[in-house]
């Protein structure tokens, strides 16, 4: 697999898309407006408890308040902290006005904050230090056990006795010296002596450590063996990403090169036209079938239909053919729309169970390169397979759009022909009630047209009945099915 690293800078915002054998897999988002919040750690105050939820609210300085869990709570913060698996009590663990460093999970979506935790990591390019944790542990996407005895071994080996806390060996550790990761834990550990001496003395509300910026993020998290090469258009954020894969990156480190032609950056490869096709709700497939995305607030529904695609043997094997083109497209989607939570797939009925299987395995293998971690439930009895996608930040199209203003997020406006009835019905209610030498109506000009042309004998007819006179307007600045009724 080859991949490749375009990262593009503007004044006020910064995009990075993930390139693999010329076709776009993933693209990240960062504006001045709306700064990424995981990983950073804030000073927060509980302002409520709800024994009810096991949970509460903390004012950490965000817009909203943040939501903390008790699940989300280290242990030795909590009074009588049960053994095993059980979770704490909120009560036990937090009070009204009590102050706590915090870290953030997800991103506030939607009308909802933020969620929190005070299990706080902090990330480097090989381990992940957990100052609150205990035991060694290593990325599951380590698949060789020889490699994942060596790499826990080590650390166990370089961490001090006397060590409060633990580590989790990431993916970019593969094949890492041991003089490579204890350069990693030294940084850590004086990263959190820091973040303990500013926490120390910091107000609520103030930011105790903020990840790195999204170029320095995409080095650290996603340059990997697989990345050839990175490409940047900006020589002072190419400076910065070379200075700083100099100091805290182990080799080898990709090439990160300056993006110097006339072309933007992101016309490589078609990445612009790419990221509109991932706001479109239709997605072609090569066959001539299409799958349709509808994300709700609850779920996103995915539906596979064959469209124009006949097939040329029987119906089973175009169903399947079909199937196994949308599992393909389906995975690259899921990432690059960054689609999370509660995901529903209607692939297309098929008979055969072995045709089913290859599907869904199919869709697994497509799904084992995402970061984020997915569950895929077997077919349901009603031919729907069922799955989750971590979500920890907004969707592309959340990211990129905003609710339409006519239809407030609807996906559908009312026809000509209803908002006119509607009309008939709001000048009758303003006949009854009020004393009218005139009803001047205001709508939109297909509204106006309609009423003047399909809809003039009804018009007449309700000049009739309310012996009243009705004089219509164009308002090209109403929505679809906006109109007013006015008392002259």
């Amino acid at each position: 697999m080859k991949q490749e690293i375009l990262i593009n800078v503007a004044p006020r915002e910064v995009r990075a898309a993930v390139v693999e054998n010329g076709v776009l897999q993933d693209v990240l988002i960062e504006r001045d407006s709306q700064r990424g919040l995981i990983g950073n750690i804030y000073k927060g105050r509980v302002e409520r408890v709800l024994p009810g939820m096991q949970a509460a609210f903390v004012d950490a300085g965000l817009d909203r308040t943040a939501f903390l869990h008790a699940s989300n709570i280290a242990r030795d913060t909590c009074e009588d902290s049960p053994d095993g698996e059980a979770e704490p009590e909120i009560a036990e663990c937090v009070s009204v006005g009590s102050e706590l460093l915090v870290q953030v999970l997800k991103e506030p979506l939607g009308s909802k904050g933020a969620r929190l935790t005070t299990n706080t990591t902090i990330p480097s390019r090989l381990l992940v230090m957990m100052p609150n944790g205990r035991n060694v542990g290593v990325s599951v996407r380590i698949s060789d056990e020889d490699e994942r005895e060596r790499l826990r071994a080590a650390v166990e080996r370089i961490a001090p006795p006397d060590t409060s806390c633990g580590y989790i060996v990431r993916t970019a550790a593969v094949g890492a010296s041991e003089d490579a990761l204890r350069a990693d834990m030294a940084y850590l550990k004086e990263l959190w002596n820091s973040v303990g001496a500013t926490a120390s003395g910091a107000p609520v509300g103030e930011a105790i450590y903020e990840d790195l910026p999204l170029p320095l993020r995409v080095l650290r998290d996603l340059a990997g063996p697989a990345t050839d090469v990175i490409r940047v258009d900006s020589g002072q954020v190419h400076a910065r990403m070379c200075e700083f894969a100099e100091r805290f990156l182990a080799a080898p480190v990709p090439a990160i090169e300056l993006y110097t032609r006339v072309s933007p950056i992101f016309d490589l490869y078609s990445v612009e036209d790419e990221i509109e096709r991932a706001l479109r709700r239709k997605v072609p497939l090569k066959s001539g079938g299409h799958v349709v995305f509808d994300q709700t607030e609850a779920m996103t529904t995915i539906d596979v239909n064959t469209g124009a695609y006949v097939g040329h043997r029987n119906l089973e094997a175009t169903v399947f053919r079909t199937n196994l083109e949308a599992a393909v497209v389906i995975a690259r989607q899921l990432r690059l729309r960054n689609l999370g939570g509660i995901i529903v797939i209607d692939f297309i009925d098929m008979a055969v169970e072995e045709h089913r299987d290859e599907v869904l395995a199919t869709l697994s293998a497509r799904l084992a390169g995402d970061l984020a971690k997915t569950h895929i439930m077997n077919v349901s009895p009603l031919g729907l397979v069922e799955m989750t996608r971590k979500r920890n930040r907004e969707s592309l199209a959340h990211v990129l759009c905003r609710a339409c203003p006519s239809c407030t997020g609807r996906g559908y406006v009312k026809t000509a022909e209803t908002v006119c009835y509607e009309i008939f019905r709001e000048v009758m209610r303003q006949h009854r009630q009020h004393e009218a030498r005139e009803l001047l109506v205001l709508a939109r000009p297909e509204i106006v047209e309609r009423l003047l042309d399909e809809e003039s004998a009804s018009v007449a007819e309700l000049e009739d009945v309310t012996s009243t006179p009705i004089r219509l307007q164009s308002e090209g600045m109403y929505a679809p099915d906006q109109f007013d009724v006015v008392v002259m």
